[in-house]
């Protein structure tokens, strides 16, 4: 059971079930299992794996071969230059969602401002908004009390929890309390009818809850958009993450009570980020 022999094997293993990064995630389960750099598995190829290293690894891949997201298998996922704990009670953080992140540090650059992350997960809004900005303090709120554990997790893992805080509450029974200069979300915005026609690796393992928008997936956005002229101080930024095609209809939920409204391009041209300031 030599290292770079079942390497090679797993790369076969997932060529052959249509993976379509064979090499990547096969070095990257082996790197994870072994505790392993890049140049060490290189260099220590030729070295022997023990019994109980080769059932982890072949676990794993298993799980892979089944469509089950390779984050959740290492329960790591990077995210704004940080590493972030991941399981299935909370969704993959993906790129897309830096773009939230970005555009709401450019607006509070060098600026102290308190916030409320809604809809929380993995805590990598709130905890990206705390690490990259030295003034800022950041609530978080989640429906799932499992969420919120490691969004806690997540807040220690990159030493921003003197400055965060999480909570398990229901957006749609939330109670308006303090005042802040920013609310965010990446609320669950696909349509409900839609949630059956999602890739195997989204729609199998990732929180539905976190997923289903409602009939026509603006339901959360319709709610926060009503309840943050509550919460928000008067200036207060309003920002969300929205789906593909949602971005005009989020406007105009925002219209009455919110200016200088603002639609940000992902990297791939796609606007995916809405937000304007509390009149």
């Amino acid at each position: 059971m030599v290292i770079r022999d079942e390497l090679s094997k797993v790369i076969g293993i997932f060529k052959k079930n249509g993976n379509d990064n064979p090499i990547f995630e096969a070095h990257l389960i082996f790197r994870h299992f072994l505790n392993m750099t890049p140049m060490e598995l290189v260099l220590e190829g030729g070295n022997e794996l023990t019994a109980s290293q080769l059932e982890a690894i072949m676990s794993a891949v298993d799980r892979r071969c089944k469509n089950e997201p390779l984050q959740y298998i290492l329960n790591s996922q990077e995210f704004m230059g940080l590493e972030f704990y991941v399981d299935k009670n909370v969704l993959v953080p993906r790129a897309d969602t830096e773009t939230l992140v970005e555009h709401i540090l450019e607006h509070f650059i060098n600026k102290a401002f308190t916030g409320l992350d809604i809809g929380c997960g993995s805590g990598c809004i709130a905890v990206s908004l705390a690490y990259y900005n030295k003034n800022a303090y950041i609530r978080g709120i989640d429906i799932s009390p499992p969420a919120v554990e490691i969004s806690e997790k997540n807040a220690a893992k990159n030493g921003v929890a003197e400055r965060t805080c999480f909570d398990a509450r229901d957006i749609f029974s939330f109670s308006a309390y303090g005042k802040y200069e920013l609310i965010a979300s990446n609320p669950p915005y696909i349509e409900t009818k839609e949630i059956d026609r999602l890739d195997d690796n989204v729609r199998l393992y990732e929180p539905h809850t976190a997923l289903d928008g409602g009939k026509d997936g603006l339901s959360f956005y319709r709610r926060i958009t009503e309840t943050a002229p509550g919460l928000l101080k008067k200036g207060g930024m309003l920002a969300f993450e929205v789906g593909y095609s949602q971005a005009e209809s989020v406007c105009e939920l925002m219209n009455n009570k919110f200016g200088n409204i603002t639609v940000v391009k992902d990297l791939c041209g796609v606007d995916r980020v809405v937000s304007g300031l509390l009149l």
